[in-house]
């Protein structure tokens, strides 16, 4: 069993390490906003995009950290809160500001999202160990046509 373990120090490396985390399933209270070590902590049970044809569909957990973070907002969520509400993460974004700090915000489905308000870019995602088998493959079918109808 290969465990991933990435970092990302500019937008492009952060690229992978969304890709990797599209559609990793997580709750509120798998989320944790440090202000006083400037870090964003999060786990997750992110998709196996990487499974070989023919092989099952699988989960890893793994976790994910932000350093060098100035402030959160959360729309839709509280990081931290006891709560059974699954989410589902899309996607996650950068938006430069003046170089090298900008905004990474973390998509999720239903409309939910978290701002990170970074310094710099600096985010480790590593398996922590446990795989098992998924329900089945994400499906995003239902989702192309609206994006197709945006105006």
């Amino acid at each position: 069993m290969e465990l991933l373990k990435l970092a990302a120090l500019d937008a492009e490396d952060l690229a992978v390490i969304s890709a990797h985390l599209q559609d990793a399933v997580l709750r509120a209270g798998d989320l944790a906003w440090l202000p006083g070590e400037h870090r964003f902590v999060l786990v997750a049970r992110r998709f196996d995009w990487s499974v070989a044809p023919g092989e099952a569909p699988r989960r890893r957990l793994s976790g994910v950290h932000f350093e060098r973070v100035n402030g959160v907002k959360t729309r839709g969520i509280t990081p931290g809160a006891s709560s059974d509400e699954t989410l589902s993460l899309l996607a996650v974004t950068f938006e430069e500001g003046e170089a090298p700090s900008g905004v990474a915000t973390l998509v999720f489905s239903g409309g939910a999202a978290i701002r990170l308000d970074l310094e710099c870019i600096e985010v480790r995602l590593k398996d922590l160990g446990p795989v098992w088998e998924a329900d089945g493959t994400p499906d995003h079918e239902a989702v192309r046509p609206l994006v197709e109808n945006r105006p």
